[in-house]
């Protein structure tokens, strides 16, 4: 332009004069095109960053503040009992009746679920050495067979849960009740007496001795879990006990075994209350965030708590236990039924 402008002044011509105006109208339009985006990105990190401060105020309101209390309680229940065979459902059933806030049926259904997926994380993080199949030698990228075949067996344990999985609503509709988690926790604290006193030497010390046919096996115990008040670990424990594993070795396969049931559970969840029309409030998606946070921290301690235990201990204690919170849940359906 700079070299056009002389041309013009000294009438080089109308060509020249019509190129200019064009380039001019040219850049006129990348400046106002320019602007706009500008504008527009403006706005996209001020929403963000409005959103954020929403989140935060909408917390510290209080009903904000009550759904938070409920669902860092929650993220506690869930982070221990998730892992600890005492039954993740029959705590939460007993909290919901202690802390309650402003939330669809719908939504709570979809959170005893997707809060697990704090769990899960806490799995990976804890184990991700032994999860992961790559690994890196002499800077090359490595396959490890040993984890790749772990994985398999995982599979394997999965495959009986896929073809129950469509009663899963059915049974949360028709038994998720405290007459059934009262039975199921006093039903599996006396199993976990009898086995522990009928305890014999393990034949699997290793998860590499685990075969499929134990991990087939092991997958149609979890199917139990399917019954609320069951507790999936401990139904998995249970079977794997019977089958001949050590403590520590069932115990750490059970870890693993979560994380394809949880994840597909919880993605089932999500994609059923999206499809339901319910309309997810921003109390809700806080509640949601803060669970699932609150129980991958504290997963991370109730993990590291369990495998230290049974390298010491059996799993008596927790059989004793599920049969007390069994009768406090039959006594607090006795009291809610006469109220």
């Amino acid at each position: 332009l700079g070299l056009e402008i002389p041309c013009l002044a000294s009438g080089c011509g109308l060509k020249y004069k019509e190129d200019f105006d064009k380039n001019i109208s040219e850049i006129t339009q990348y400046i106002v095109l320019a602007k706009k985006l500008k504008r527009q990105i403006t706005l996209f990190r001020f929403s963000g960053f409005a959103q954020s401060i929403a989140f935060f105020v909408m917390i510290l309101t209080p009903s904000g503040a009550v759904a938070t209390v409920c669902a860092i309680l929650m993220g506690v229940v869930e982070g221990i009992t998730e892992w600890l065979p005492i039954s993740s459902t029959g705590h939460m059933i007993l909290v919901e009746q202690v802390v309650k806030f402003n939330a669809s049926e719908e939504f709570m259904s979809m959170f005893r679920v997707v809060i697990q997926l704090g769990a899960i994380l806490a799995v990976v993080v804890l184990f991700w050495n032994k999860l992961w199949p790559f690994g890196l030698r002499q800077g090359k990228v490595i396959s490890k067979p040993s984890v790749w075949n772990l994985w398999f067996k995982v599979v394997a344990a999965t495959l009986p849960v896929l073809v129950i999985s469509p009663l899963d609503d059915w049974m949360e509709e028709h038994f998720y009740n405290y007459i059934t988690v009262a039975a199921m926790l006093i039903l599996y604290g006396v199993l976990f007496l009898v086995v522990e006193n009928r305890r014999t030497t393990p034949r699997v010390t290793k998860l590499e001795q685990i075969s499929y046919r134990d991990a087939l096996l092991i997958g149609v115990w979890q199917c139990l879990a399917i019954i609320p008040g069951t507790s999936r670990s401990g139904a998995t424990i249970v079977g794997g006990l019977l089958l001949g594993l050590s403590r520590a070795c069932v115990a750490e396969f059970t870890f693993y075994l979560a994380i394809p049931v949880m994840a597909g559970a919880s993605l089932l969840k999500v994609v059923k209350f999206a499809l339901s029309g319910v309309a997810i409030t921003g109390t809700e998606i806080a509640v949601l965030v803060v669970g699932c946070a609150v129980a991958f921290v504290v997963s991370l301690a109730a993990i590291r708590f369990l495998m230290d235990y049974v390298k010491r201990h059996n799993f008596k204690f927790f059989g004793l236990y599920r049969i007390v919170l069994g009768l406090i849940v039959l006594a607090v359906a006795a009291i809610t039924a006469i109220a």
